[in-house]
């Protein structure tokens, strides 16, 4: 997956990132829990997002002892399990398992034997996630088909393509019935999702430009791109990510979730424009004392 979604580190109180890092081994559990042992594999910094987000709002969190899945002789602090992680558990395969499918087409018979092989490896915990989530899986489907389109069309278009990763985004809260909390939810993920969208393009502009493959900055403002023209609609969907999170009461999870809108998404849009996200996404966010 893209890994764009992160905090700051450095910024985060200790008690936040414990809870950070609890959701994040939460999450990893869940995963193996509800679609086998392989599904770890796809564990990422982007849906620990979505967890959190989608995580009642309570005043404190109360983590449990869990055996790591890298390292089963470690207990670790976890999140309890709840229909929230269950849920990004589910959805990060789905998503997951649907990209790298993507891939195997996109990328003809020999280049796309690595994502072809891993797709056959995860198919069991795939069809479990589709089966206990068949509404996001068919939306995930439909926009990538979309996508997919686009591509093969050269649409020229920004809004296009990002509209279609960002309504396959925003499908990933299944609505609660408390409008309160679905709007917002649904229009952060929204603009979340356009916003990887772009960035993500911005980030592949030259492998794509060197490939041949469709990149919409490359048919939009020509094989140079435009960063400054770019970094408009980025801080946009930024802006309307954070409006959108205004109107939501996160409870002890906000300083968490506000770390990721104010200063994470921002540096890592930097990074991307400046050249040094490849070296900085391998970088893990864990303390090194442990």
């Amino acid at each position: 997956m893209f890994g764009y979604v992160r905090p700051v580190r450095g910024e985060l109180k200790c008690k936040d990132f414990d809870l950070y890092r609890a959701t994040y081994c939460g999450l990893c559990r869940a995963m193996r829990r509800r679609c086998g042992l392989l599904a770890p594999l796809l564990l990422n910094y982007d849906f620990t997002f979505l967890a959190l987000l989608l995580a009642p709002e309570e005043g404190s969190f109360t983590p449990c002892l869990g055996r790591c899945h890298a390292n089963p002789l470690l207990r670790q602090p976890m999140c309890q399990d709840s229909q929230a992680l269950d849920l990004a558990a589910e959805e990060s395969v789905i998503l997951a398992w649907w990209k790298l499918r993507d891939s195997v087409a996109d990328e003809g018979f020999f280049k796309g034997l690595p994502a072809r092989l891993l797709s056959l490896l995860l198919r069991g915990a795939y069809r479990r996630a589709a089966e206990s989530r068949p509404e996001f899986d068919r939306a995930v489907r439909e926009q990538l088909e979309r996508l997919s389109g686009l591509e093969r069309d050269k649409c020229p278009s920004l809004d296009r393509p990002a509209d279609a990763f960002a309504q396959l985004l925003q499908a990933a809260a299944p609505a609660t019935g408390e409008a309160g909390r679905d709007r917002p939810v649904r229009l952060l993920l929204y603009h979340l999702g356009r916003w990887i969208y772009l960035l993500d393009a911005r980030d592949d502009l030259e492998r794509d430009k060197a490939s041949g493959a469709y990149n919409p900055l490359v048919y939009r403002y020509g094989p140079e791109g435009d960063d400054e023209a770019l970094a408009l609609t980025l801080d946009q969907s930024l802006a309307l990510m954070r409006s959108a999170y205004a109107m939501l009461e996160p409870g002890c999870r906000g300083p968490v979730l506000e770390n990721v809108l104010y200063l994470g998404l921002p540096l890592v849009q930097r990074a991307v424009f400046e050249g040094s996200w490849d070296r900085i996404k391998k970088q893990k966010i864990w303390r090194t004392d442990r």
